[in-house]
């Protein structure tokens, strides 16, 4: 089953993201704690949104968090999938493609021009996942990122 999160999911949300990051070979960088996964997602004014896959159980074993982009090309907004994620003791059951039918079908219903998202070069097993639903790389572009000290530099120039 697919739906949204709810606040009650943030412990969950929290620890799979530890376990991305872990994965992603990264653990250092998952530095959000609940509180602020609380106030993003369930906040006075949310900018990111997130749905979870549960069990028949109602455990929760995976999660799509994602956010709106904007296409100046055509005018019209899309979703940006911050990062996919489905435990690895489930995952082959569909509960990846049921987020990202969800994230899909909510693009086209609201008239979004497009889904679009970044994986490491590396995770083979992901990368084929995406490319058999359809997904196709966009080779022509490189993601490039400011954080920390980069950011704090660039950002405190006058």
């Amino acid at each position: 089953m697919i739906r949204s999160a709810e606040v009650t999911d943030v412990p969950a949300l929290q620890a799979m993201i530890r376990e991305l990051a872990e994965y992603e070979k990264v653990p250092h960088e998952a530095r959000a704690t609940e509180e602020q996964l609380r106030e993003a997602l369930f906040g006075a004014r949310p900018a990111v949104f997130a749905h979870v896959a549960e069990t028949e159980e109602g455990e929760v074993v995976g999660f799509a968090m994602w956010f709106l982009s904007f296409s100046t090309w055509r005018g019209v907004h899309g979703i940006y999938l911050e990062d996919l994620y489905v435990r690895p003791g489930v995952r082959g059951g569909g509960h990846g493609r049921a987020l990202l039918r969800e994230l899909a079908r909510t693009c086209v219903e609201r008239g979004y021009g497009r889904l679009e998202w970044s994986v490491l070069k590396w995770n083979a097993p992901t990368i084929a996942f995406y490319e058999a639903l359809g997904a196709r790389p966009q080779e022509e572009w490189d993601v490039y990122r400011l954080t920390d000290g980069a950011l704090a530099e660039l950002g405190g120039e006058a």
